[in-house]
């Protein structure tokens, strides 16, 4: 039999979808395809299904939720799979896993008490888990399936105090069906004593009110009229929460019936959703109420998981809360180890820029090192590094990790922009353009074709200071330049001719007497017809597909650059 049970052909199908999962690791449907198959292995698993088989149903099942831990009715699916193969310890443990994974999702955690009070005669452990939950996902705008369950079971358990004490609590939750819930809760107060509807302090100062109006005992009424009067003005002191309670809804209707989508899904956003977290979220915070703001972030990073922005967000509105620094750390660990895909590595940096403010500086470094393992190259993590470095190691131990990372690179553009940021911090941070300049030069072979290296060498030239008398000087160097770029280098004549157009800017704008004689003779050269240009022959030995590919894909970034 195949290790993974089922039949020669099943076996093949799952050992094919595990192949395409290896090329293609993101792809949702395959993984989709991956569990259903594995569900179905010798016509659907349960407790007499073979070993083999619900080792691979397991596996393959928390592979995906570690991949996928948001999507909560897998998690459901999971936990009913392990129920009937291995009974309730084993579906809890997945339940567990599951309001650990997602710990505001309104359905598990229904799912996961219901799923309790059908397996459990433990009155008290089912509270507790009904607390927890509460906890969990109360607050939530559609909670009301949880609050219905937790009513249920109390109902079911005849237990009238706890029924109107949870009640007592909903009626001050903005949420979609708050009306539903007050109007059951001003039924049950009819018949409950007056201790139990109303606070200690509301019930003394409602029963001191009714003595000063010549409504009370002192009044000569008796003890049924003075309860009745009580009763009715505790009930307007209801109506108070309802219309507040009302009111808050009635705010966060604008923005809840905008959420098309309240959960996750590998499919992006359209703006218009994402606009609307914005916007709730800029509400929320302007409301202040700090239970209410962390509990709409964590819901919106359920939504907009894959989305940066508002990880970043959530991180720094904590950072601004005093005492919130391991719920910072919280924040970035699970945008970096979970959801923020690699490719966007700046919110990385932000976790080891957070890590270096509070001392933990080998933290810090450990996850520069870590980004650069899986984007080996990436110029902004290593010029990152090497700056943290730089400040709390020195200059010189920054310039070893310039140096370590040149030699590791086989990237050229890379090595090129890394050879441009240690010549910046020569120039800027130790103050010596001429070891800048010498590396520059020294350099300058090996980068003919980086339109990185010419840019950057170009932009330390014009960049420095003109002193009186040295005009003359500074000039000469930047010439070195444009003559090496127009007569060395091999860059697309559309990029050279971009280069040459910032030097002819600074003839016009900081020139010595004979500019506008050499800017003319570059306009001819740059600018003029085929017969009198001077870079269609220089050039003229580019292969002309790589020199199209490097133009239209370097002229951009040195827009960039030099804007």
């Amino acid at each position: 039999m195949d290790v993974f049970g089922g039949n020669d052909e099943e076996s093949a199908e799952l050992r094919k979808l595990l192949a395409e999962l290896d090329d293609d690791p993101d792809n949702f449907e395959i993984w989709e395809k991956l569990v259903r198959t594995a569900e179905s292995l010798e016509g659907g698993i349960n407790r007499n299904s073979s070993s083999h088989a619900i080792t691979a149903v397991r596996g393959i099942y928390d592979r995906f939720l570690s991949k996928f831990p948001l999507f909560f009715g897998y998690w459901k699916k999971y936990a009913d799979l392990e129920f009937s193969i291995a009974g309730t310890e084993a579906a809890e443990m997945v339940y567990e896993r599951g309001v650990a994974s997602i710990t505001n999702s309104v359905d598990l955690w229904t799912n996961y008490c219901s799923f309790k009070t059908e397996t459990s005669h433990e009155a008290d452990i089912i509270r507790e888990l009904f607390e927890r939950g509460a906890a969990c996902v109360g607050l939530d705008f559609l909670a009301h399936p949880f609050w219905d369950k937790y009513i249920e079971f109390e109902e079911r358990m005849e237990s009238h105090d706890r029924i109107f004490t949870i009640l007592g609590r909903i009626i001050h939750i903005p949420m979609h069906q708050y009306a539903r819930y007050f109007e059951k809760y001003r039924q049950w107060a009819q018949s409950r004593p007056l201790t139990a509807i109303a606070p200690p302090g509301t019930l003394t100062q409602l029963q001191m009110e009714i003595e000063n109006d010549g409504a009370g005992y002192k009044a000569g009424r008796s003890q049924t009229e003075v309860e009745r009067e009580l009763r009715s003005r505790i009930d307007n002191y209801h109506l108070e929460i309802f219309r507040r309670t009302q009111n808050e809804t009635t705010k966060r209707w604008t923005y809840e019936s905008e959420i098309k989508r309240p959960y996750f899904h590998v499919t992006d956003l359209d703006e218009a959703q994402v606009t609307n977290w914005r916007k709730y979220l800029d509400f929320e915070e302007g409301e202040g109420d700090y239970t209410r703001i962390q509990f709409l972030y964590e819901r919106c990073l359920v939504t907009c998981a894959q989305h940066e922005e508002f990880w970043l967000r959530y991180a720094r509105w904590m950072l601004a809360q005093p005492g919130k620094e391991e719920e910072v750390r919280n924040i970035y660990q699970r945008a970096s180890c979970f959801f923020v895909p690699i490719a966007l590595p700046q919110t990385r940096l932000q976790y080891a820029y957070f890590e270096e403010m509070t001392g933990r500086v080998d933290v810090a470094k450990d996850i520069h090192e870590a980004i650069l393992v899986n984007l080996p190259g990436h110029v902004e993590t290593i010029v990152s590094l090497a700056n943290c470095t730089r400040r709390h190691s020195g200059l010189d131990a920054a310039v070893a990790v310039y140096q370590s990372q040149i030699e590791s690179q086989i990237d050229t553009s890379a090595k090129a922009a890394l050879v441009a940021e240690w010549a910046k911090t020569l120039w800027k941070l130790k103050g010596s353009a001429d070891e800048a300049r010498q590396l520059f030069q020294k350099n300058r072979q090996f980068y003919q074709q980086s339109p990185e290296f010419w840019t950057a060498y170009l932009r330390f030239e014009i960049d420095q200071p003109a002193i009186d008398g040295s005009e003359q000087t500074q000039h000469d160097e930047i010439r070195q330049v444009i003559d090496g770029l127009m007569t060395q280098s091999a860059l697309p004549e559309a990029t050279v001719q971009e280069l040459v157009a910032i030097y002819m800017k600074y003839l016009l704008d900081r020139g010595t007497k004979d500019a506008a004689k050499e800017y003319m003779n570059l306009d001819r050269e740059i600018n003029g017809p085929v017969s009198v240009q001077r870079l269609s022959k220089t050039h003229a030995a580019i292969d002309p597909i790589k020199a199209a590919a490097l133009a239209n894909g370097q002229v951009s970034y040195l827009s960039e650059r030099l804007s």
